[in-house]
């Protein structure tokens, strides 16, 4: 059974930082893309970052780029994102998910979390 647990979400004020984790089981690591999305109250979900499992190749959405980090520890199941210089436009529950193809598209994606919130306050 594939799960993938978000961990991490909070209270932040403007300016800090958090780091969320994600644990992915029952999938092959190696053949999945992994991305962190974020869906803010009465918009549409974003995709925030994307690994792609077959070259290593990293994005970020410009509204992160210099503030996010993906990163993956060495077994390659759990996933982080490092938030940094945080805004009130950051806030938002933030989910991970995986697929099997090219790249993270939002809309395509076979497995996602539940999702974490994280809420930075002005």
């Amino acid at each position: 059974q594939v799960q993938l647990v978000e961990s991490g979400g909070t209270l932040v004020q403007a300016g800090g930082f958090l780091r969320l984790s994600c644990v992915v089981s029952g999938l092959n690591v190696y053949h999945n893309n992994l991305g962190w999305f974020r869906q803010a109250p009465g918009k549409e979900r974003e995709r925030v970052s994307c690994f792609s499992a077959g070259d290593g190749s990293i994005e970020y959405a410009d509204s992160v780029k210099g503030r996010f980090t993906i990163s993956r520890d060495f077994s390659l199941t759990t996933m982080y994102l490092q938030m940094n210089s945080l805004k009130p436009e950051d806030t938002a529950v933030y989910s991970c998910a995986a697929h099997i193809g090219l790249g993270c598209p939002t809309t395509l994606m076979d497995h996602w979390g539940k999702g974490t919130l994280v809420n930075v306050s002005s």
